[in-house]
């Protein structure tokens, strides 16, 4: 098991408000995969890479409209940080505590 593996309560500083979500990561060598769920439904993550404690992915957002999700995030010890890029909308902070 790899130092990011794990699952998160992560918040994102969405426009839309705090978006409360549960991010599972199981890596794979120099990949992973996971989604990211909360109230808006399930993402999964597509193009997952690990470099280190740094995560790169993508998800493919339908609601409330289709959407390419840009993501990077790094694990230090329990704790994410990250930004999440939504096209026009810009970037929202994304952070987390791996659950115990």
């Amino acid at each position: 098991m790899s130092q990011v593996d794990g699952s998160y309560d992560c918040v994102t500083k969405s426009p839309m408000g705090d978006q409360k979500s549960v991010f599972t990561v199981k890596s794979d060598g120099g990949s992973f995969t996971g989604q990211n769920a909360g109230a808006m439904g399930s993402l999964d993550v597509e193009n997952g890479k690990v470099d280190g404690n740094k995560l790169t992915w993508t998800m493919n957002m339908k609601v409330p409209m289709p959407m390419t999700l840009e993501c990077e995030a790094t694990i230090d010890g329990d704790a994410l940080t990250g930004t999440i890029k939504a096209g026009a909308f810009g970037s929202m902070a994304m952070t987390g505590t791996r659950q115990g």
